[in-house]
């Protein structure tokens, strides 16, 4: 009833009580009265019969017709109102005497086959009523007790027209008192609507009027209870309406002539910041050509710097002079590295370092960072893992220097605060779509750690977990920012979880685009799948790498934690790995290669970066070749098939008794950076001519061919 009006509802709730209950109450008592008239019949029927039965008794036993026909006769004139017939049945259930004649005695008499009865029967037949009651022969055969044996029966037959008038009449009696009573409850609704639900519309009214801004409106009259005090509250509203719209017209004048005077300071301010913009644009151009120029300028004489120290460090040289130009050469990359950051962090915060879309080999691109970076990780007894999902397509366009630059900085700080343990990097296929890819790239150590309170501060410019990292690793606190803008430069998200003391994981994700392009030449392994091959790796990681790795391609691998463990089996490859923490003396691994090269028909021996002069002893000592560790996928593939790159040798000293016969012209404005080439190609070459413009080296002519830089 919440869609219809206040009238209806109180009409409703005012009228239906009142006639439900009067019909549920009528139709109670006239059920009652009903059935009251139909037994009270019953019981006067039963009063006459009775005495009939009794009474004819003698007759009926003596034969006597005349006699009870007049007592029977009598009875029915005495009861005529509502007797129509009487008649008595002889215990063969045939008529004996009758007081009037009756046109179908079978109503009367009982069924055929059916006993006599022995009690009173009332039975009802449309709108009449038959009464039968047994006439009973009472005789004496034991002393005190009396049995009772009928010799007939009389029937009644009573006419239910009478009191079927009084049930009619009841029942429109009762019609009549309900119609009174929802007349009458018509009528109280009806005052009730008047004095309570006119009111309420005409304050409705008011109150919408209100609503619309007439404030002067009153409620007028007197009205009843509740109503009365309601209609005060509204008019007590209304004038506190219009009291508080006369203070907020008032308070509107005062804040429109402030607002006024705030805007004409606003122009103002417009202006001066106008101005302002225009100087900090001005300022942000000067300070990124300053940045720029200053990068160059900077690097110049620092190229410089680590030349001439890296020329030095091939001449003789006494231990703590090799010690100050290393420490030379170490503080001059970190300057640039610093430089080179400043230089990135100034472009992405001016929105000026734009990303390039090439495609190019995602393993291949992985595998150079881990070649990068190994060096740094085995000098300090670190071990460096890759594991790449089997499932990563090969070929993706994108940036490859910029993911690349990612990686170096997160296992570059790997590599600084982490002394012993793992780096572990994985590269796992999130999605893959027709046509797009995301990786999810995760670098994993077992360093310093960093606590929940230094967390929030590792992705802020210039600031570092704790003041103390800078004095002891080093840094600008540049790169982690560096590395977030460029992850959200190219679509991607990074994160970290870490543990004081206990390690960290960097983690970011990568959106890239799948590519049918060729990225690198295929390898053939079909030579290979079948094959056996053993594994002796003391780290536990990497020992698990590879077997996934070889696995994939069809390889049977055993594995083994050292070659104290191998058994007698033979097999087609051995490769033989040394962990950077643990090293053994030359003759250790010697011993090594010539356990495996008992079981194996070739052997690989993988080494760290820092050990490679060992492998000149090893490749005397008759192993296949020497790879450096991580070892890269496809290098190892093909070192395996026969065809291995030339084993990762230290580079030689120059001899300069073997220079190539040629005249090289090198021209560069800078005097350091002239000096440091010319030096490096005297190295190489019989005769370097130098310029410092374009000027002299065009004038310079001479008949030896000439290779110009």
């Amino acid at each position: 009833m919440t869609k219809y009006g206040l009238r209806t509802r109180v009409s409703v709730l005012t009228i239906a009580p009142t006639l439900i209950v009067g019909l549920l109450l009528s139709a109670f008592f006239t059920s009652t009265r009903y059935q009251d008239l139909e037994q009270q019949l019953t019981v006067t029927g039963s009063a006459i019969i009775e005495p009939l039965a009794i009474a004819s008794e003698v007759g009926l036993k003596n034969d006597s017709r005349e006699n009870v026909r007049r007592l029977i006769g009598f009875a029915h004139r005495q009861h005529s109102q509502f007797v129509r017939s009487i008649a008595v049945f002889d215990r063969r259930n045939e008529l004996f005497v009758t007081s009037n004649y009756h046109r179908n005695l079978a109503m009367l008499s009982v069924d055929s086959g059916q006993p006599i009865p022995t009690q009173l029967q009332v039975s009802q037949q449309q709108d009449t009523l038959i009464l039968r009651a047994p006439i009973l022969e009472i005789g004496r055969f034991t002393p005190g007790l009396n049995v009772e044996r009928p010799l007939g029966y009389i029937a009644m037959e009573l006419d239910l027209s009478s009191v079927r008038l009084k049930q009619y009449q009841e029942m429109i009696t009762a019609l009549v008192m309900v119609a009174l009573g929802g007349i009458l409850s018509c009528f109280f609704a009806y005052r009730l609507i008047a004095d309570v639900t006119h009111p309420i519309g005409n304050m409705v009214t008011l109150v919408d009027r209100i609503r619309r801004g007439h404030l002067d409106v009153r409620i007028e009259g007197e009205l009843l209870g509740e109503l009365d005090t309601l209609k005060n509250g509204i008019n007590a509203m209304a004038i506190s309406l219009s009291e508080y719209h006369l203070e907020m017209q008032q308070s509107i004048d005062q804040a429109t002539s402030d607002l006024r005077e705030t805007l004409e300071q606003l122009e103002i301010q417009n202006v001066e910041l106008d101005i302002a913009k225009k100087n900090a644009q001005e300022a942000a151009r000067v300070k990124s050509e300053f940045l720029a120029n200053m990068s160059h300028e900077l690097r110049t004489p620092l190229n410089g710097v680590i030349g001439f120290t890296r020329q030095m460090l091939k001449t003789e040289l006494s231990s703590s002079q090799r010690d100050y130009l290393l420490t030379i050469e170490k503080s001059a990359n970190n300057l640039l590295t610093i430089i080179n950051d400043i230089l990135d962090f100034s472009k992405l915060e001016a929105g000026k370092l734009l990303l390039e879309n090439i495609p190019f080999d995602v393993q291949e691109m992985l595998d150079e960072v881990m070649r990068l970076l190994a060096p740094m990780a085995h000098e300090k007894g670190l071990e460096l893992t890759l594991r790449t999902d089997a499932r990563i397509p090969a070929g993706a366009v994108g940036d490859p220097l910029r993911i690349q630059q990612v990686l170096i900085n997160l296992i570059g700080n790997a590599a600084k605060f982490t002394e012993r343990g793992n780096i572990d990097v994985s590269v796992d296929l999130k999605q893959l779509h027709d046509e797009t890819v995301e990786l999810q790239l995760m670098v994993k150590d077992t360093g310093i750690g960093i606590s929940e309170r230094q967390q929030a501060q590792l992705f802020q410019a210039f600031r570092q977990a704790d003041a103390s990292i800078s004095r002891r690793y080093g840094g600008t606190g540049l790169g982690l920012v560096i590395t977030q803008k460029l992850v959200q430069q190219m679509g991607g998200d990074i994160g970290f979880t870490s543990r004081l003391h206990q390690g960290s994981s960097f983690w970011f994700t990568l959106q890239l685009t799948q590519t049918d392009l060729p990225v690198s030449q295929p390898l053939d392994i079909e030579p290979l799948v079948g094959r056996d091959i053993l594994i002796v790796e003391p780290n536990a990681r990497t020992r698990e790498i590879l077997r996934k790795r070889l696995s994939q391609v069809g390889l049977n691998v055993d594995t083994a934690s050292g070659t104290h463990v191998l058994t007698d089996r033979q097999y087609h490859f051995a490769l033989l790995c040394f962990d950077a923490g643990s090293m053994p003396a030359l003759s250790e691994m010697q011993d090594a290669v010539s356990l495996c090269e008992q079981q194996a028909q070739s052997v690989v021996v993988c080494l760290p970066t820092t050990e490679l002069e060992a492998s000149e002893h090893l490749l005397k000592a008759g192993v296949r070749a020497c790879v450096a560790k991580p070892i890269p996928q496809r290098k190892l593939l093909e070192t395996l098939l026969g065809s291995p790159e030339p084993a990762p040798l230290p580079l030689p000293q120059p001899n300069t008794t073997q220079k190539a016969p040629y005249t090289v012209m090198t021209v560069d404005d800078n005097p350091a950076n002239l000096k440091l080439i010319a030096a490096l190609l005297a190295e190489r070459v019989e005769k370097v001519v130098t310029a410092d413009d374009g000027v002299k080296a065009c004038h310079w002519h001479t008949n030896t061919p000439l290779i110009s830089f």
